[in-house]
């Protein structure tokens, strides 16, 4: 169900984008009102305006709608990591009140012979 609910969300989107495109902006009305071919619109005299901004509002509440739907998979998702194997706060805090390790470990002597080229720790 959230694989169908993503692609229409991404669907949306698309067709969005494209119906944004194809309007005009606010600059192309004043070139209309002196004869720029209103009557050869495929709309009517009015314009695309009113069809392609009603489409685009349906359009939109429908990418809110999905949007929605997405964010409520995703809280469920997000509810149930407790069940992926991640220790509780208390597990957490009990394991750092006690080292598991000592604080340094020793330093160890170097079983390098005498006359070899690798320098030990006390010769420079």
């Amino acid at each position: 169900m959230e694989s169908l609910v993503l692609i229409v969300h991404v669907l949306l989107a698309a067709a969005i984008i494209t119906l944004v495109l194809l309007q005009q902006g606010k600059g192309a009305e004043a070139g209309a009102s002196f004869g720029g071919g209103a009557s050869q619109t495929v709309f009517g005299s009015q314009g695309t305006s009113s069809f392609l901004g009603r489409v685009t509002a349906v359009l939109a509440a429908g990418l809110f709608v999905t949007s929605f739907a997405l964010a409520v998979y995703a809280k469920e998702k997000a509810g149930s990591v407790n069940d992926a194997g991640i220790p509780s706060a208390e597990v957490i805090e009990s394991a750092a009140e006690t080292p598991a390790q000592p604080e340094l470990p020793a330093l160890e002597e170097s079983s390098v012979p005498a006359d070899s080229d690798v320098p030990t720790a006390g010769q420079q």
